[in-house]
């Protein structure tokens, strides 16, 4: 008799939970990070806890300008007049050890999907789905994190689960997984070559809308290519309230609606990617090119534009870069580094004692620190660069 394939660790709790709280119509609270993956995260649990109970959960987006990133108290404070209610933190959480704890105080039950790097410990939250964590025996651990929703959603649906919502999920899976640059192999690619065809014809028009515009403006190669700068626009979409206008977007139902969206997401985007640049072309001419890392921060490189300047950076001088947005009290930023350098080990060797919050990626992270112990790990960093 064959083996049966392990199942992701918690997949089939959450799956039991999320039915219950449909049943006896608990409140629910989706938190999502703000880029493409959390919002396409986001969006396909909504549709398919909307699709099962017939029940609106509460969608929240934090503004990392103002709220940083993943959980925080000001969130929490915020979203408390839901109580009693399920929070469940996608594409964050997974390094909120602190928020969580609170959250629980608070009276939240915390449910994490987060596909992050696991750092020390794990949140005290009431169920956890992550392939990287111990015992999950599950064999791909690289998914983005709207990858692990649609395996959830496809839990939800069971023989429910028709082909129409598999490929309007697959379509927001495939962008997100592009966006978020996670590796095209085993499930991805599946994910990404199942999500691409035929999404020119796709039920969701936000998606028409925003090709449209990209090939329209743009000198492209091939199929793949238009995907990638679509995605890539979408990443990167600004804050309205609470929501972000790529969720906006991607969940409006009206043709016309759409395309005045899109035509607002495309123009910030083109405006941002311009900043970005020059941003970038300023700080090339101040980097010592024979220093084994860079690290750049100031008031004036905005939060969210730390991790496309530092990739941009790393990929022209192929050694770790570390950029941040200098606030009042904390600087907060990104971490890029070339194959090989685990950038989210980096941090954990120097969070004990100087960092306030940091997870990521090997290839990719963010971290928050106070301003008062930024040359302590200054010097901290050129101490490691030095050993290595």
């Amino acid at each position: 008799m064959k083996n049966k394939e392990p199942e992701l660790k918690n997949l089939k709790e959450i799956k039991s939970r999320i039915l219950k709280a449909l049943k006896k119509k608990e409140n629910i609270i989706l938190f999502g990070d703000a880029d493409l993956d959390g919002i396409a995260s986001v969006i396909i649990l909504e549709e398919t806890i909307q699709s099962l109970g017939a029940l609106k959960p509460n969608i929240y987006f934090p503004n990392r300008e103002k709220d940083g990133y993943g959980l925080q108290e000001e969130s929490l404070e915020y979203l408390k007049k839901y109580l009693p209610a399920i929070l469940i933190l996608l594409d964050c959480g997974i390094g909120n050890i602190k928020e969580v704890e609170l959250a629980k105080e608070m009276g939240f039950e915390v449910i994490i999907i987060d596909h992050h790097e696991i750092l020390d410990n794990l949140p005290k939250a009431d169920l956890i789905l992550n392939p990287k964590q111990k015992n999950d025996k599950y064999p791909f651990k690289s998914f983005a994190n709207c990858g692990l929703c649609f395996k959830l959603a496809e839990k939800l649906f069971d023989k429910d689960f028709s082909p129409g919502i598999k490929k309007t999920f697959l379509e927001l899976v495939a962008l997100a997984t592009i966006a978020d640059m996670m590796p095209l192999e085993d499930e991805n690619l599946e994910f990404v070559q199942e999500g691409i065809e035929g999404i020119e014809n796709s039920f969701r028009p936000g998606i028409l809308t925003i090709l449209e515009l990209v090939r329209a403006n743009n000198v492209l190669s091939n199929n793949f290519d238009l995907i990638r700068k679509s995605a890539s626009i979408l990443n990167i979409s600004e804050q309205e309230d609470h929501l972000t206008q790529s969720y906006l977007l991607l969940t409006e139902k009206d043709i016309n609606r759409a395309r005045e969206l899109a035509k607002i997401i495309f123009e910030n985007a083109q405006r941002r990617y311009a900043q970005i640049e020059e941003i970038t072309e300023e700080l090339i001419q101040t980097i010592d090119s024979t220093s084994k890392f860079i690290i750049i921060g100031s008031k004036d490189i905005p939060l969210v534009a730390t991790g496309a300047i530092a990739s941009r950076l790393c990929q022209r001088f192929q050694k770790p870069v570390f950029i941040f947005h200098q606030g009042k009290e904390f600087s907060r930023g990104s971490v890029r580094t070339p194959q090989g350098i685990d950038s989210v080990e980096i941090l954990k060797k120097s969070s004990q004692f100087l960092l306030e919050g940091f997870g990521g990626h090997p290839p990719a992270a963010g971290f928050a620190i106070r301003n008062e112990n930024l040359e302590s790990w200054k010097k901290y960093l050129q101490d490691y660069f030095k050993s290595i």
